[in-house]
């Protein structure tokens, strides 16, 4: 965080001041709300949760270096107390923001905000010293505490918002007010907390509306491809672009291609020139996130040859979103257990069976949350579509969503032992053990609330031999 003294940010969060002796003394180190994290110069945030509370840790944070505790209550070491931790925490988070200077862009959607996220970050980097969201660290605290890693050497702050509600984007735009503002698309992720589409495309254009004009630099780079998306355009002052592979975006993919391996390669278009980028990451829905981030970094003055040579080097930052290993025996395993929604769960399908030509291909799938009366539908509809696109092996793990999986590929066509339920994590493993052959692909992925990681993460430790347990 840029170095601000404990006075400075009593007044900036509306609190009072305990037990510190020198209220001159400076916060230089990170603000952190895991005391394992904190070190000399840090802020620590003591936030009271439902098993463990940050105050009881106030102590041994001070110990470690901290300059002092944002809390409650005072706590008999270096502390500014408030009423409320999380308010305190957007107020320094937007004073920081203010203060610092940099170009924020901010990025929401309902599906593919991380992977997008890492690739903005991944191409603006080479401009210009980046800040960015880590993980999906993006609601609420997350969000606040990531600005608040920013220094003064930061000249773009990338941050990925997320929305469970009408009114949590707008939320999140007043900490910190985005310059360039990016919609992925409008799907069908929380669409059971949301009501439908239309409620999750309101909540979503808050974000536009947040933009400043496009007098003031404000700019909306919006999804060509998705109506939903594309409407949003009326609801913002600030300049708009359009990216996707509709002949009328501003910046836009032709003669997309799948490598053998299942890489995109494409001719990468925008208004300042054309290059082709050929990426390492997996899947043919990656093409879209790439055309996302070019759009950003074509708005913040980068050149076609320049996004084109980062996207091509990009990798993925983030943990179990197409991450692949090739075992020593042969076996690939691609773990993207961290979430699924329908649209994510159909790419990622796809790009089983792009990577998989000429080999045997298995589809570990599990539950997607929080689609509401859409549950089944959208659950039968990937079993189908698993079976369409010749996957070898569909296993469904779980209860009744992963019966759902199951029926919908056996009502496609499957038979045989070309679809099987299993009831857990473990006996996925178990039946993989059983029947893995050297060559295989095996794609691992369910809402995040399933733990499917384990399967992949069992698997890739096995190696070519050895016990195989989930964990």
């Amino acid at each position: 965080m840029i170095a601000l003294s404990l006075a400075e940010i009593a007044e900036v969060v509306g609190g009072q001041t305990h037990d510190i002796p020198d209220p001159s003394v400076q916060v230089t180190g990170p603000v952190v709300r895991d005391s394992r994290e904190a070190g000399p110069g840090s802020l620590f945030v003591a936030f009271a949760g439902e098993r463990v509370d940050g105050h009881d840790f106030a102590a041994a944070v001070v110990e470690a270096g901290a300059a002092a505790v944002l809390g409650t209550r005072p706590v008999g070491v270096p502390a500014i107390v408030v009423d409320d931790v999380q308010t305190a925490l957007g107020a320094l988070a937007r004073h920081v923001v203010r203060r610092l200077g940099a170009t924020l862009v901010a990025l929401t959607g309902s599906a593919g905000k991380t992977s997008t996220k890492d690739l903005i970050a991944q191409v603006l980097r080479r401009k210009a010293p980046t800040v960015f969201t880590p993980g999906s660290l993006n609601n609420e605290i997350g969000l606040p505490l990531t600005a608040l890693s920013a220094t003064e050497e930061t000249k773009f702050l990338v941050l990925e918002m997320g929305a469970r509600g009408i009114g949590h984007i707008s939320y999140l735009a007043g900490l910190t007010p985005p310059k360039v503002g990016l919609v992925l698309n409008v799907g069908s992720a929380h669409i059971g907390e949301f009501g439908g589409r239309e409620q999750i495309a309101q909540a979503k254009g808050e974000l536009v509306e947040a933009l400043p004009p496009e007098a003031d630099g404000g700019t909306a780079i919006l999804n060509a491809d998705d109506p939903y998306v594309r409407a949003m355009a009326a609801r913002t002052k600030a300049k708009v672009i359009f990216f996707g592979e509709s002949g009328e975006a501003d910046v836009r993919a032709e003669n997309v291609r799948l490598t053998d391996t299942g890489q995109p390669s494409f001719r990468l278009h925008t208004p300042s020139g054309a290059s082709d980028v050929t990426m390492r990451l997996y899947g043919e829905h990656h093409v879209s996130n790439a055309l996302a981030a070019a759009a950003v970094a074509h708005e913040l003055g980068m050149s076609a040859d320049e996004i084109a040579v980062a996207l091509s080097e990009a990798g993925s930052l983030s943990r179990w979103r197409m991450e692949v290993t090739e075992r020593p025996d042969g076996v690939t395993v691609v773990n993207d257990a961290y979430n699924a929604n329908p649209e994510s769960m159909k790419a990622a399908l796809r790009a089983l069976a792009a990577m998989g030509k000429g080999r045997r291909t298995w589809a570990v799938l599990g539950k997607m949350a929080e689609l509401g009366d859409e549950a089944l539908a959208e659950h039968d509809a990937v079993g189908r579509l698993a079976v369409r696109l010749n996957v070898s092996k569909l296993v469904a793990v779980g209860g009744r969503e992963a019966a759902w999986l199951q029926l919908g590929a056996y009502n496609e066509g499957s038979w045989g032992e070309e679809s099987v339920h299993v009831s857990d994590a473990q006996a996925a493993v178990d039946l993989l053990r059983s029947e893995l052959r050297p060559g295989d692909v095996v794609l691992v992925k369910a809402s995040r609330s399933v733990g499917l990681e384990s399967v992949a993460q069992a698997l890739v430790e096995s190696g070519a031999e050895g016990e195989v347990s989930a964990r």
